[in-house]
């Protein structure tokens, strides 16, 4: 389904780049590439606040206020902002309908990529809890408290393994992209 040029995708749990196509893809999608940080920052900020300042803008994103100034000019000469002058001091910047498009497919981008990496880590948790269950193991210590071990936490809370507070039995520890266990 398209709302606006955005493409939404329902029922489909498959998560792989067609999922999340461009309507036009080759264009699009290379407009997608062209994006740089700060730009998105601008307007992600812009679309939250469209009286804000090239000042406040320069101090939220810790980049130069000419920086901004660049920036915004960039944004408007690719149709992404439209200015409008309040008074004589002030500025009010808008996302376009282009400017929308392009930050809410970043956005649609950022959480594929996203849920890839989250489903990535799901999908080892599993295996690492069927090897564990294969050697009768029921009770484990998580080492370490961040999200890539909540997604093991909740796995082994899934599958009738017990975590445990006490540093003693089956130890588990993330490895960078992996969960390895550490001491048995």
């Amino acid at each position: 389904m398209s709302v606006g040029g955005i493409v939404f995708c329902f029922g489909n749990p498959s998560l792989d780049a067609d999922s999340f196509s461009c309507e036009n893809s080759e264009t699009e999608c290379s407009i997608m590439t062209d994006i740089k940080q700060h730009e998105y920052a601008l307007l992600n900020e812009i679309a939250n606040d469209s009286m804000v300042t090239q000042a406040n803008l320069s101090n939220r994103l810790g980049i130069a206020v000419g920086s901004v100034n660049w920036y915004i000019k960039r944004l408007i000469h690719r149709g992404w902002v439209k200015v409008s002058r309040l008074d004589r001091t002030r500025l009010q910047y808008d996302l376009t309908p282009e400017g929308m498009r392009v930050f809410s497919q970043r956005a649609l981008l950022y959480m594929r990529d996203s849920l890839k990496v989250y489903v990535s880590f799901r999908d080892k948790a599993r295996s690492l809890v069927s090897e564990l269950k294969q050697q009768g193991i029921v009770d484990v210590y998580l080492q370490g408290n961040d999200e890539v071990m909540d997604i093991l936490r909740l796995t082994c809370i899934e599958s009738g393994i017990h975590v445990v507070d006490v540093l003693d039995g089956a130890i588990l520890k993330s490895t960078g992209q992996d969960y390895k266990l550490i001491k048995r």
